[in-house]
């Protein structure tokens, strides 16, 4: 399974690759979100995005409906892993496509569990 993570935060990246790659999964990343629509566009077997919120360029809000807005990304799971906590945030999300919602700091555990959930084989 690939896994496309977008998060500004080079330090967040690496993280989440050594969470992921235990599990088999190959990572792509980006460091915002119209770098992360390019991978996307690179990578279209990717199953699963992994999507901060707060980025340059193109936050993670957006890059979830340009996603969504495009019938080629039908299959991509996509996953907030941000440090907004508010409800109404979470709200926006899942309202424009978001399948999952993760506060950092996060866990391995919370991250596998979220992608079971999401009917991923992890």
């Amino acid at each position: 399974m690939k896994v496309l993570i977008v998060d500004d935060s080079r330090a967040t990246r690496a993280i989440l690759k050594r969470i992921l790659k235990p599990m088999g999964v190959t990572c792509v990343e980006a460091a915002d979100g119209q770098k992360g629509l390019d991978t996307l566009a690179e990578n279209p077997d990717v199953a699963l995005a992994l999507v901060d919120w707060n980025m340059p360029n193109m936050d993670g809000l957006q890059f979830i409906q340009a996603v969504r807005s495009d019938s080629n990304n039908d299959d991509v799971l996509l996953m907030m892993v941000t440090t907004e906590s508010e409800i109404q945030r979470v709200s926006y999300a899942m309202d424009a496509g978001a399948n999952e919602y993760i506060v950092k700091p996060f866990t391995q555990d919370i991250i596998s569990q979220k992608m079971r959930l999401m009917g991923l084989d992890v």
